[in-house]
């Protein structure tokens, strides 16, 4: 199931690998206070799938999904931990069929035009492109738009507060993926100040 209606709206996805429960929840609390709407929990720790599922028992108020997938029973245990929405950096005949059969809203990754083209036949208008600097940036995403006006794009990797505007400006950028604006070191600190900080800046950059 493609994903727009699901994302309709959200600007800049945090996209976060955590891997201590409580540091996910007060991390949660500040990004909702800042105003974000939505967060992206990266299957790339032991913890993900447990943290997970804590977040969407405590903040319903926000959308949570689950990213990185790479197996049909990711998108299963995604799914039963409380995912809205599923992302993965490629994808395949296989995740296109598990994600289909668990009726869950999905971004699959697309780096080339033929790939973004099978997308496109399978029904898939928002599409990952990752990692987005590396494959070209926001210069990349223009020239692929013009062919394929269909494309929805939500770019991650290697994106910044510098970056971030150029993506934004083009109408074939739906919206963005990051985690500048979360420190390892504040994090690993408990600085939830300056945290809130980077947060609030990256939000009104986005929004501004």
């Amino acid at each position: 199931m493609d994903a727009t209606e699901c994302l309709m709206g959200i600007r800049l996805m945090p996209v976060l690998a955590l891997r201590e429960e409580a540091t996910a929840l007060r991390l949660a609390h500040i990004l909702k206070d800042v105003g974000f709407q939505a967060l992206e929990i990266t299957l790339r720790t032991p913890q993900a799938l447990g943290i997970l599922e804590t977040l969407t028992r405590a903040l319903p108020e926000l959308t949570i999904g689950a990213g990185s997938l790479r197996t049909p029973t990711q998108i299963t245990q995604a799914k039963a931990a409380g995912a809205q929405f599923l992302v993965a950096p490629g994808h395949t005949e296989t995740l296109l069929a598990a994600a289909q059969a668990e009726r869950m809203p999905f971004v699959p990754g697309a780096a080339t035009g033929s790939e973004m083209l099978r997308l496109l036949e399978a029904g898939y208008e928002l599409q990952k492109f990752f990692p987005a600097e590396t494959l070209g940036g926001a210069p990349a995403l223009r020239s692929f738009s013009a062919p394929l006006p269909e494309v929805r794009f939500f770019p991650t990797g290697g994106i910044n507060s510098e970056r971030l505007p150029a993506y934004l400006a083009l109408e074939a950028v739906a919206l963005v993926g990051g985690s500048w604006f979360v420190s390892d070191a504040a994090l690993r600190a408990g600085d939830e100040e300056a945290l809130a900080a980077a947060a609030a800046q990256a939000w009104s950059l986005a929004h501004g």
